[in-house]
């Protein structure tokens, strides 16, 4: 997709999403592209400067995508994943193992966290056992 720049002949300023270049072309001799403001059909693209990827405006895009409802429902997800971990045993490595015995009745029924290999998580879910990955939030991998 391509956000264009665009202005109508009356001097009004407006923005539009297009497939690509030529359809945007092909829009605008369909005249199907008109002004929001006075639905003149003679549109044209405005001169834009390129958007260059640095890494820093990465960063800003980052921030202003992670608004404060999004950071709300991280912060809520994380003390989720907090009180799953002061209420499970973690049993690390030995998860698949654990998790079996639990479910064949060999040990007795209580909530676990560990790591198994997703060969093993396949397994497990194949069996019946439930399962569930914790989420990896923002932060949790630097």
């Amino acid at each position: 997709m391509i956000l264009y720049g665009l202005v109508c002949d009356n001097g009004h300023d407006f923005d539009g999403w297009f497939k690509s270049a030529s359809d945007f072309d092909r829009q605008t001799a369909m005249r199907l592209v008109s002004c929001p403001v006075c639905n003149s059909e003679s549109v044209s693209k405005r001169l834009m400067a390129p958007s260059v990827a640095t890494a820093r405006r990465k960063d800003e895009r980052r921030q202003l995508v992670m608004n404060a409802q999004q950071s709300e429902m991280v912060g809520k997800l994380r003390e989720i994943v907090t009180q799953i971990r002061a209420n499970a045993d973690d049993v690390g490595e030995r998860f698949p193992e654990e998790a079996r015995k639990i479910h064949y009745g060999e040990a007795e029924q209580r909530g676990l966290i560990g790591k198994a290999s997703a060969e093993d998580a396949k397994a497990l879910i194949e069996e019946g056992i439930e399962i569930a990955p914790l989420p990896v939030l923002p932060d949790d991998v630097n």
